[in-house]
């Protein structure tokens, strides 16, 4: 199944007031699981929906893409059919402060439990989430994201 093209998978493994903690892997050779980088996005929401530029995405399976159109999305990975929100892409950023509800990927992570979640390096691991995703992204690519953070 993985042969083929690339998933990837995301664990989100710590929530706080404003934001939440995970790890993206990139799942290929039959599933085997390859570290690719921490993810930070907004906070979790009780009534599981998405408020755009206030909490996470829920957790589920979403086909992948690459954008093809949009002046500030155009060749980003775009994360397709998350209710209630359109042009959710991974992206640099440093904290909540930075995504109005996209996930943004890092290098290094700082805890979100007495203060504001951080990812950093981001753009050295946009850079490096892209080379090494985007060549097996196909048209079955998807994203599963995980709660394991005990909400």
């Amino acid at each position: 199944m993985f042969d083929d093209y690339f998933n990837l998978e995301i664990i989100r493994f710590s929530s706080g007031a404003h934001s939440t903690l995970g790890v993206s892997y990139i799942l290929k050779n039959k599933g085997k699981r390859s570290f690719c980088t921490f993810i930070l996005e907004d906070r979790f929401n009780f009534i599981h929906q998405k408020v755009p530029g206030e909490t996470r995405i829920p957790a589920g399976i979403y086909p992948l893409r690459l954008r093809k159109e949009g002046r500030l999305h155009q060749g980003m990975i775009e994360i397709v059919g998350v209710p209630n929100f359109t042009y959710c892409s991974f992206h640099c950023g440093n904290d909540d402060k930075d995504t109005d509800g996209c996930p943004l990927v890092g290098d290094t992570a700082e805890q979100n439990v007495t203060k504001r979640g951080f990812v950093g390096n981001s753009t050295d691991a946009y850079e490096r989430f892209y080379k090494e995703f985007v060549p097996g992204l196909t048209d079955e690519s998807t994203v599963k994201i995980i709660d394991g953070d005990d909400i």
